[in-house]
């Protein structure tokens, strides 16, 4: 059982991730300012730190940089910013992902999930990758496969992995930008790369762009998988 270390001075905020994250199968600590966070870390390492930003000791980018100072610990930040260079700060300062406020319970716990796989050390098993459901969709990123209502999905390679990704990062609104970096692993691409599997993953789905179950496009950001109708 992996354990979380949340680092969030809201009580109520708190209260509500523990409650999913102990849902999800986590182990979850929790420390309500910054150095109580660092001497957590210090005395009983967690398998990952998820980092409120607000605290109230510490700016949180500070304890960023001191975390990375003494470990290696994966971090996930929690920002109610998404600027660029927001974002630039925190990847340098030594973040392994960030997620913007608000963010639903079950986005979370995915994106921990995610992080824990691609910060397992080479060699070992990573995975533990865990099975993704989202309603009717299942989405095994270990045997590679999806499944809608118990029927298996006939996905290209790209496909699958485009339909995992969101499913990994789902109810988040993810740019076409971010889409090519991260599962093509090629930013300059042009952004119809993206459309074109998008269309047909949605045909596959049994869905049209017009009435999405799935896959919703937000016009001029991105798209996302939402995991409700």
């Amino acid at each position: 059982m992996a354990c979380v270390l949340v680092v969030e001075d809201d009580p109520v905020i708190r209260a509500a991730l523990i409650e999913v994250l102990t849902g999800h199968g986590y182990a979850v600590r929790t420390a309500h300012q910054g150095f109580e966070a660092l001497r957590e870390i210090t005395q009983a390492p967690p398998d990952i730190v998820v980092l409120d930003l607000g605290l109230p000791d510490l700016d949180g980018l500070d304890v960023l940089r001191m975390i990375r100072g003494i470990s290696r610990i994966p971090v996930l930040v929690a920002t109610a910013r998404d600027d660029d260079r927001e974002v630039i700060r925190l990847l340098n300062a030594g973040a392994d992902d960030y997620m913007v406020k608000p963010f639903s319970g079950g986005q979370l716990a995915a994106r921990i999930a995610a992080v824990l796989r691609r910060s397992a050390p080479e060699g070992q098993d990573r995975d533990r990758q865990p099975v993704v459901q989202v309603g009717d969709l299942r989405i095994d990123p270990l045997a590679r496969t999806a499944h809608l209502a118990g029927r298996e999905l006939s996905l290209t390679r790209r496909e699958f992995d485009l339909l995992a990704y969101l499913a990994a990062n789902a109810d988040q609104v993810m740019s076409r930008r971010r889409i090519l970096t991260e599962v093509w692993q090629q930013p300059y691409l042009e952004d119809q790369t993206v459309d074109v599997h998008l269309s047909a993953l949605r045909r596959k789905l049994g869905e049209r762009a017009s009435r999405p179950r799935y896959l919703h496009t937000v016009r001029g950001i991105g798209i996302k998988l939402v995991t409700s109708p």
